[in-house]
């Protein structure tokens, strides 16, 4: 496929967790009906950001995959639709909890799920109470409309994730996100800086790259939008301001990419041989 039409998701949440997925659903509808063939809805979208605090009760929210409330929804409006659906969720596997998205194609099947690798730990995002660094190893999967590549939040910041996945063959990368306000610095705005990161992983891999983020003040904690969409070469096709939701639609070109990709060498020209300090944990 050549071009294919995308769609980031940007709202606010409830915390009750029907109402919640019902509006991403109804906001899933609306992307289809703009176009959209691959959505993006932002992280845990299921209710309130719960890690920014310690709180033994927030494990009763996590479900195995094939019954969490949420993925159900995403594969029912996939088939509605037939649209292609990274789903994120709060994942229980026995006793184990990660933070996962699960892909679904656009017959509503689950293709696979990715367990988010890198978790963050700091005032505000204590995810490593909740979640287990993910095993799943990086994923990639050739959905009906392209070869789909996902990084879960704090995994958008590593450029050897986004790398990983388009050597894996990933013609388009995807970030489902909840960030904003840091509780220990209530000045520091980090949208421009995660913006950047996330386009230069598309500047250096040839590949477009969709960002979808909350918004909305969760317990004096606010979540400052700026879901995005960027083409190949890293301009950014549109994007939502701080506070305000709904659905950004725009078109990338895939087999232009692929193209680019090629001329720029930049894949020829790697040298795996010199990189064996990336991999030492020290």
């Amino acid at each position: 496929m050549s071009k294919v039409t995308v769609a980031a998701i940007q709202s606010s949440f409830t915390d009750d967790m029907a109402k919640d997925i019902a509006r991403v659903s109804a906001l899933v509808d609306e992307a289809a009906k703009r176009g959209a063939r691959v959505i993006l809805p932002p992280e845990l979208f299921q209710g309130h950001y719960f890690c920014r605090t310690e709180d033994e009760t927030y494990f009763r929210r996590a479900y195995p995959t094939a019954e969490h409330p949420a993925v159900r929804a995403m594969q029912e409006a996939a088939k509605r639709h037939g649209v292609v659906i990274p789903a994120s969720y709060f994942e229980k596997d026995g006793p184990h909890y990660y933070n996962s998205v699960a892909m679904v194609d656009a017959d509503g099947s689950i293709l696979g799920t990715y367990r988010k690798s890198h978790i963050p730990d700091g005032p505000g995002y204590e995810e490593k109470y909740y979640f287990r660094p993910g095993n799943s190893g990086f994923r990639v999967w050739p959905t009906r409309y392209g070869t789909v590549g996902v990084g879960i939040c704090w995994d958008q910041w590593f450029p050897e994730a986004a790398r990983a996945m388009v050597l894996m063959g990933a013609e388009l990368l995807m970030y489902p996100t909840a960030i904003g306000s840091e509780p220990a610095e209530p000045t520091l705005d980090t949208h421009e800086l995660w913006q950047r990161a996330m386009v230069g992983h598309s500047v250096a891999n040839l590949v477009p790259v969709v960002a979808a983020n909350r918004i909305g003040n969760e317990h004096g904690q606010t979540f400052y939008g700026h879901s995005f969409v960027c083409n190949h070469f890293g301009e950014i096709l549109d994007q939502l301001p701080a506070g305000q939701e709904g659905v950004i639609v725009r078109e990338v070109d895939l087999a232009e990419a692929a193209k680019r990709r090629a001329a720029f060498g930049f894949f020829r020209d790697r040298r795996p041989d010199l990189y064996g300090r990336l991999v030492r944990d020290e």
